[in-house]
């Protein structure tokens, strides 16, 4: 019972925005301070998705791309997100991209840096022991949910739906994030950015684990794109970061430290 009155508060949601669900789940903090942040991070979603939508052809993204706007004009929001996808294809050496078939499109990197945005937001707030972002299973975890007890994310398995392929533990950490990119939702929409068209790959799925969503997602697209030979040995270069790799024939593949991030 001692264990049960000491549990903080806790507060979900669910969010339609971006094309997918975002879910909320915070732990501790006064709950109608959390409803406000909670509120605040939601907006700050939508607006994401207003000014970096390529479906909106009055988006500033879209209209960058038509020339029509110079960054300097642009939210700062926008300057952001493009120096951060500028770092994340310098990292990768090219294979993360903003540019698809020809035109410009951070769509790849903003999920990530919008949930862990809003993640941080509500992580800021007095009281807030915990915080889960999961924007259409890329997820942002910071904090702990309960006393004693870690964020788990389950990695689904992509060639047995239904199943999982592994449970990631952010035991040992405040802060860590589970990007995954691969076929089994959307089909073949990972663009090769050397040739403009569907990457030619080996691999079915990418589960990238790292610091901050904004990265590991670039970096699951990146190294989907390489293959599972030159993806894993670029993954196993980068600082602070571990993956998991399956292939269409069925194997399995791994960073050397993903062993401590598994329970």
């Amino acid at each position: 019972m001692a264990e049960e009155a000491q549990a903080p508060a806790t507060v979900r949601h669910a969010e339609e925005v971006m094309g997918t669900v975002f879910s909320f789940d915070v732990r501790g903090g006064e709950p109608d301070a959390v409803r406000a942040a909670l509120a605040e991070a939601v907006a700050g979603l939508h607006r994401a998705d207003a000014l970096f939508s390529t479906y909106r052809e009055d988006s500033e993204v879209s209209r960058l791309a038509r020339d029509e706007l110079d960054v300097s004009r642009c939210a700062p929001e926008v300057a952001e997100v493009l120096e951060l996808a500028a770092e994340a294809e310098r990292v990768s050496e090219g294979w993360f991209s903003t540019r698809y078939r020809g035109s410009l499109d951070p769509t790849g990197i903003v999920k990530g840096w919008a949930a862990e945005r809003a993640a941080r937001l509500l992580a800021a707030l007095a009281g807030v022991r915990g915080v889960s972002v999961n924007g259409g299973g890329d997820v942002q975890l910071l904090g702990a949910p309960e006393p004693q007890r870690a964020w788990r994310v389950g990695v689904s398995d992509p060639l047995r739906p239904g199943g999982l392929a592994a449970v990631v533990s952010a035991a040992g950490t405040a802060e860590l994030a589970v990007a995954t990119s691969g076929t089994a939702e959307r089909g073949a929409h990972i663009v090769d950015p050397r040739t403009g068209r569907s990457a030619v790959t080996d691999l079915v799925a990418v589960t990238v684990v790292g610091p901050r969503l904004t990265f590991v997602d670039c970096w699951a697209t990146a190294a989907f794109a390489m293959g599972s030979r030159a993806g894993l040995d670029w993954l196993e270069s980068l600082p602070d970061v571990e993956a998991l790799l399956i292939t269409a024939g069925d194997e399995v593949r791994c960073t050397g430290g993903l062993a401590a991030r598994l329970g």
